[in-house]
This record gives C-alpha cells, sequence and structure tokens, in this order.
C-alpha cells in the first residue's frame, strides 16, 4: 500500500473483527494525517488515566446510573468538558487528540471519550447514530437509557430522544427503531470521517476531502456513493482512468440512481478527454 503510515496503521487496525478493532486508537490514526507528529500512546495513557479517576471515586458501587454520574461529574464537572457550540464546523472537532486537549468536540468524539472511559471501567456502551445527533448507551438488553454526551451527559430515554429528532429536524419527523440501533465500530469510523468529509468539502479542500473519502472506502470498499463522490474528485483532476473506473462501478451498483444521466455524460466527455 502507497498510503502515509497513519493510513497504513489505520488500514492495519480495522482488518480485524469489528468487535476487536480499537476505537481510541483508530481513531487517532485518522487524526494523526493532519498531525504526523501524534502520539497516539499518549492520548491512549490519557485515557487511562481519566478511566483511573473515575474508578478511585466508585469504589465497589458500580451499578449503571452511578457509573453515568460519576462519569458526569468527572468530565463535565472537574475538567469542564462541553459540546463545542461556537464552532461545530470546526474540523478539529473530529480529531480525538483535539477533542480530549480543548475538552470540547461535537458529539461524535465526545462519545468516543465517554465510551472509552466507560470501557476501561468494565462498563462497555455502544455508539447510538441517530440522525443529526450521536448517542450512546449502556451495551445490555433492555437499558433503557440513552446518554448524550455533547449536552453534559444528560441521560435520555426513547421518548426523550424523539423530542430531540424532532428539535433537528421538525415535527413532521417520527423515530424509528433503526435510529436508535447501536453502530458497528466501523459505522463509528465511518460516521467521524464523514462529518470531516463534508466539513472539508465544504471548505472547499479537495485533498482532505478525498482523504476522508479514501479512508470511508477502507471501511466499506463496496459503497456507491463514495465510489461515486471519489470518482468526481478524480475527475476534477484530470484522472481519467480511475474517475472512469469508479464512475462505471456506480452506475453498475445503482443503475437507477437520480444522478445516474449526469454521470454518463462525465463518463462520454472522459471518453472524449482520452480520444483528445
Amino acid at each position: 500500500m502507497n498510503f502515509p503510515l497513519a493510513r497504513q496503521s489505520f488500514y492495519q487496525e480495522i482488518q480485524q473483527n469489528d468487535n476487536q478493532i480499537d476505537l481510541a486508537k483508530a481513531a487517532l490514526y485518522i487524526a494523526q494525517e493532519e498531525y504526523p507528529t501524534l502520539d497516539p500512546a499518549e492520548y491512549l495513557n490519557v485515557l487511562d488515566v481519566m478511566a483511573g479517576e473515575v474508578a478511585q471515586r466508585l469504589k465497589e458501587q458500580r451499578y449503571p446510573l452511578r457509573i453515568v454520574r460519576a462519569i458526569n461529574g468527572y468530565l463535565y464537572e472537574d475538567l469542564g468538558f462541553t459540546g463545542n457550540t461556537r464552532d461545530y464546523y470546526d474540523p478539529c472537532n473530529s480529531f480525538l487528540n483535539d477533542a480530549i486537549a480543548r475538552r470540547t468536540g461535537i458529539p461524535i468524539t465526545l462519545a468516543l471519550i465517554y465510551l472509552e472511559i466507560a470501557r476501561r471501567l468494565d462498563f462497555p456502551m455502544v455508539g447510538i447514530g441517530m440522525p443529526g445527533h450521536f448517542l450512546i448507551r449502556p451495551e445490555f438488553e433492555g437499558a433503557g437509557i440513552f446518554v448524550d454526551a455533547f449536552n453534559r451527559g444528560e441521560v435520555l430515554f426513547t421518548e426523550d430522544c424523539e423530542q430531540r429528532l424532532q428539535q433537528i429536524y421538525g415535527p413532521e419527523v417520527s423515530m424509528r427503531p433503526e435510529f436508535l440501533t447501536a453502530v458497528t465500530r466501523k459505522q463509528f469510523l465511518a460516521r467521524i470521517l464523514t462529518n470531516l468529509k463534508m466539513i472539508y468539502l465544504n471548505r472547499g479542500d479537495s485533498e482532505k476531502c478525498l482523504g476522508a473519502i479514501e479512508r470511508i472506502l477502507l471501511l466499506f470498499p463496496d459503497s456507491p456513493l463514495e465510489l461515486r463522490d471519489r470518482g468526481l474528485f478524480y475527475y476534477q483532476n484530470g484522472r481519467w482512468t480511475q474517475a472512469r473506473q469508479d464512475l462505471q462501478t456506480y452506475l453498475d451498483r445503482v443503475p437507477q440512481a437520480e444522478d445516474a444521466s449526469v454521470i454518463r455524460q462525465i463518463l462520454d466527455r472522459i471518453t472524449w478527454q482520452e480520444n483528445e
């Protein structure tokens, strides 16, 4: 693989079975492409220390709500972690090292810190990919509660999640069971990368946007939309052979796509360019 070292490390980490992927390591490898001198071990050690300090508060009484309260008190009251509402679309919010160092971030990075502390306390939690707002919950059947790491660890019930969903999308959007389904670790990482992809796209940073797409495709090589978007970037940069391959694969997999006619026109232009 002709990848930078950080991407090679990311690729190696995600080759494991999904439940064996170390989310914190993989997220730090994502950040390492932005910060080449970043030492993942430094931030993993910080998470170890944080979990150790929470553990000292718990002693023997480790029932679920007590653990949640202990993590909340430590993260939000003692350390001052907070959701970044002032500059939500700052790419730094999507990097785990920055979220730890700056003590602020977006829902998914704060959720990751929370998950990693909980895991070290032998209280596993999982990510919940609710549209528009990432949540977490304890990883056992019938837990019945969700935690909003972006809002100071607020404990939510299903009705609260629906209310939050409607605050984002309006009252016409109702809760569906799949909105509160646990995400896999690969899906968790893909959501971080998708956030970065959209931030860089809106900023016009095509190189970093392409880097995010390429890593999503390492996670999900058959994703039609990511193949399409990579093909469009290749086309814009005159990489005709690679563009044709991705765009043709997209059409083969989604022949009835709404943008199929536009993609076919681009493929015709690529053929014309190659014959010039």
